[in-house]
């Protein structure tokens, strides 16, 4: 598996929780060790590019995906084929703002918004009630996922 991740945000990141979120994500959805995928953090200004190229709406956003192989989660008895999953985009700085009237950390805030667009790379939606309940339920099963085995792994 390949997990590339670019910080041009000029926001210093830790990126290796992002690295493990990833690979801790894929595995829990059964994505092949051999699909990739890349994350890309960028400032202000590029997001706002990219939301108004790609969604025509202005003003930046925390978060994009750009999937590229559609790749659906798979099972533990047949996971989902190697591919390329796409590409992740987050902002910081929108992040650390929708952090603090959250109420925890830029860092909770990322681990959210990278989790939340894996699985539009997997092809989950939340235009729809159902679809909704269904990604948010699994994003947050996700992330409790995770915190708990980064506290495994402080221990």
């Amino acid at each position: 598996m390949t997990i590339e991740i670019t910080n041009e945000s000029g926001v210093d990141i830790d990126e290796t929780v992002l690295l493990r979120l990833t690979e801790n994500n894929l595995a829990e959805l059964h994505v092949s060790p051999d699909a990739d995928v890349a994350i890309l953090l960028v400032d202000e200004g590029a997001m706002e590019a990219l939301h108004v190229q790609w969604m025509d709406e202005p003003g930046p956003t925390d978060v994009l995906s750009f999937p590229m192989d559609e790749l659906r989660p798979g099972t533990q008895e047949q996971p989902t084929p190697p591919g390329l999953l796409g590409d992740i985009v987050l902002c910081p700085q929108v992040a650390e703002t929708q952090a603090q009237a959250a109420g925890h950390t830029t860092m909770d805030e990322l681990i959210l918004l990278t989790t939340h667009g894996l699985l539009h790379l997997l092809g989950f939606d939340h235009a729809e009630k159902e679809e909704e309940r269904e990604m948010f339920g699994l994003q947050r099963d996700l992330v409790a996922a995770f915190h708990v085995s980064e506290r495994r792994r402080r221990a």
